[in-house]
């Protein structure tokens, strides 16, 4: 098992782990990652990872971190193994994720380990079946307004996209009755933004039930076409503010996948799953290890902490536009997670989203794509897209061609 030295440990830290946090990880900070896409924070992170796989060969890279146990995994052989013996050999509810969620969820799926986990995790697998919503609907009335929007004012920015798809969001878990409901995203971002500090923040715990009243109030509604239809209504309330959470990060993929491949033909979720590879919304993956685990030959501990630098492995497919890729995918690329673990609303979440790619793309004319080779890092709340119409455009097409 290869042992960083500590100049290597700390460019880890420096380059990687640190940048990838400060970014934050349960909620973006606008002005770090403002600074971070200025200076190609991911590009820098994913040589320092190449630079540690090209010293230490392909196991795990053991990191000098003082009482504890850190390994930097850096093959797509050992990834596919970690993701597929979660949870029973390497559990997701690492410290530093507990740490945060409790902020905002501290009984969820994700925070928990053992039967309770097992119980939560089959609730979140029934509760987001696409069948479960009508999510065909949410998407297309709240589209077709943004749309109007961006028609009134030539262009498609991150603020106005995600104002839709928050009323979006809404929707698909609680039904028509909490579209307005904007003080329900508030109070959610506002805990979230607390979760990024994780062990550093004390938790706010009056700020934590005002919002756990407002889920439940929605949960008791039950409306119909709402994932919450049905459900125990403490069940909705200790697992919806993930699925919330991760309609966020559904809204980040979709406008970065406007931005890179607005003009291509594919389906939408190929955009989706694209614009994922380029830019994970679940930069680090963290696992940690139940027992003792034997890795080329070598032994770690049981405790040890496994990261994956999923940009590292995601980019290794190219800088470029790739829908080439999908559906198939491609080896160490885990927009999703992967194994026993993988996210339960991916199906969910690949229909909502690219459908919404797919109606923007039917009814707005993109005018401009980002340039290839891709940044490696690119900062979603600073997207304005030029549009226009197809009806606007077509003429002058025609006028080009002598028509």
């Amino acid at each position: 098992m290869a042992l960083a030295s500590r100049v290597g440990t700390a460019r880890v830290f420096g380059r990687v782990l640190l940048p990838t946090l400060a970014k934050g990880v349960i909620v973006r900070r606008p002005g770090v990652l403002a600074f971070e896409q200025r200076v190609q924070a991911d590009e820098a992170a994913i040589r320092t990872v190449a630079a540690l796989r090209a010293e230490h060969g392909p196991g795990p890279v053991r990191l000098r971190v003082p009482g504890r146990s850190v390994a930097l995994v850096v093959s797509v052989e050992d990834v596919v193994r970690l993701l597929d013996e979660t949870p029973e050999v390497f559990a997701p509810a690492t410290a530093e994720k507990r740490a945060a969620l409790r902020h905002f969820q501290p009984h969820g799926s994700l925070a928990t380990r053992g039967a309770g986990r097992r119980e939560r995790r089959r609730f979140n697998e029934e509760a987001l079946r696409p069948e479960n919503a009508d999510w065909e609907r949410a998407v297309r009335d709240e589209v077709d307004l943004l749309v109007r929007h961006a028609r009134s004012t030539g262009v498609l920015t991150w603020d106005a996209f995600s104002q839709a798809w928050w009323r979006v969001a809404r929707r698909i878990v609680f039904g028509n009755g909490a579209r307005g409901d904007e003080e329900l995203t508030a109070e959610l971002g506002a805990l979230r933004a607390d979760a990024n500090w994780a062990y550093l923040r004390p938790r706010r715990e009056g700020l934590r039930r005002r919002f756990e009243e407002r889920v439940r109030g929605h949960a008791e509604r039950g409306e119909a076409g709402g994932l919450a239809h049905g459900r125990a209504v403490e069940d909705v309330v200790e697992q919806a503010p993930h699925w919330l959470f991760a309609f966020d990060a559904a809204g980040i993929v979709s406008m970065r996948a406007l931005a890179v491949g607005a003009a291509g033909d594919e389906p939408g979720s190929v955009s989706v799953l694209e614009s994922a590879r380029l830019w994970p919304t679940t930069p680090v993956i963290l696992r940690e290890s139940t027992r003792e685990t034997s890795w080329h030959g070598e032994v770690l501990p049981a405790g040890t902490t496994f990261v994956v630098f999923a940009p590292y492995f995601h980019r290794a497919h190219g800088d470029s536009y790739r829908p080439d890729l999908w559906p198939q995918g491609a080896p160490g690329v885990v927009p999703f997670s992967g194994g026993p673990a993988v996210c339960p609303g991916r199906d969910l979440v690949l229909a909502s989203a690219g459908l919404a790619v797919e109606v923007l793309r039917e009814q707005l004319v993109f005018r401009k794509r980002l340039r290839e080779p891709l940044p490696a890092t690119l900062d979603h709340f600073a997207l304005e897209l030029e549009v226009a119409t197809p009806e606007d455009v077509m003429p002058r097409a025609h006028a080009g061609r002598g028509d």
